[in-house]
């Protein structure tokens, strides 16, 4: 039998690996060529099959119904607080407000909503504009009173000493305010209502604890007089006050004899709460307590 040979192992040189590992580096570089080639290939059809670009189409806000435009822009320019002097008014209002210098029409839409859905504060109570001259209405054009539908005076802040402003004069512009039906009132405090107020009027120089009750029934008289469209006076107050009280006897009694509508608000809760006499109704059943 022949006599099997074993295999001579050939000898790797250096020179062999390099030629090898340059065989390798080719290969790769030839792969990364096919793949970038293949994606600009694809990117090249997808653009291909994409539509054009539309041009841009603004909305057509004006195209809306009317009772949908107005909806919108009550969503925007309506505000649940009364309007008042404030500095806050730059952060708050001043944003929505924006809407009046988009365009004439925008302007009178989005003003005509914004003076006729809001309550404006007649005398500003904040501590900034408390002892102002000019009041809000005495800054505002006469064409944006016409547009209100709601004013609010407030009662309590100045009890005291009521600021020199507080006056209804010319100057609020009244006599333009021709479409304001609703007045509300809110009463914050009611100085003759507790013996905790006495003092706070100098009685010498004429001034008595009724000072605040005559003071607050002239200023509403004075403005029944200016608000010749005005059908409905709403009282509202804190919890602390009575609807029993001086002071609100005195305007209620003052908005029955102006002939208008009476209604109260929704804090206090007057239309919801029943306030009785309790002394009264023991005297009525015979459970009196008898004085020693």
């Amino acid at each position: 039998m022949a006599r099997n040979k074993k295999a001579r192992a050939v000898p790797v040189t250096s020179g062999a690996i390099r030629y090898k590992t340059k065989d390798i580096d080719a290969l790769v570089a030839q792969l990364d060529t096919l793949k970038i080639s293949s994606h600009l290939a694809f990117d090249s059809d997808s653009d291909a099959e994409e539509e054009p670009a539309r041009p841009f189409q603004p909305f057509r806000f004006f195209d809306l119904p009317s009772e949908l435009r107005s909806h919108i822009l009550e969503l925007l320019v309506v505000k649940e607080k009364t309007i008042d002097l404030d500095p806050s008014n730059t952060r708050t209002l001043l944003p929505a407000l924006r809407l009046f210098f988009v365009s004439r029409r925008m302007h009178a839409e989005a003003s005509h909503v914004f003076y006729s859905q809001n309550t404006f504060r007649i005398f500003a109570i904040n501590g900034r504009f408390f002892h102002t001259k000019k009041q809000l209405l005495t800054r505002l054009p006469e064409h944006y009173i016409a547009h209100m539908r709601s004013l609010e005076l407030r009662l309590g802040p100045g009890f005291n000493k009521p600021p020199k402003g507080w006056v209804v004069d010319a100057r609020l512009k009244l006599d333009t305010a021709v479409n304001v039906r609703l007045l509300k009132v809110f009463v914050e405090l009611d100085p003759a209502s507790h013996p905790s107020f006495e003092g706070f009027r100098n009685e010498e120089c004429g001034a008595t604890e009724q000072f605040f009750t005559v003071f607050s029934v002239g200023l509403l008289g004075c403005l029944f007089g200016e608000l010749q469209q005005l059908q409905k006076v709403e009282f509202d107050a804190y919890p602390g006050i009575s609807r029993s009280s001086p002071l609100m006897q005195a305007l209620v009694e003052e908005t029955r004899m102006g002939g208008k509508e009476l209604a109260w608000g929704p804090e206090r809760g007057w239309d919801k709460i029943v306030e009785t006499d309790l002394g009264g109704m023991l005297q009525k059943l015979g459970i009196g307590c008898e004085r020693l």
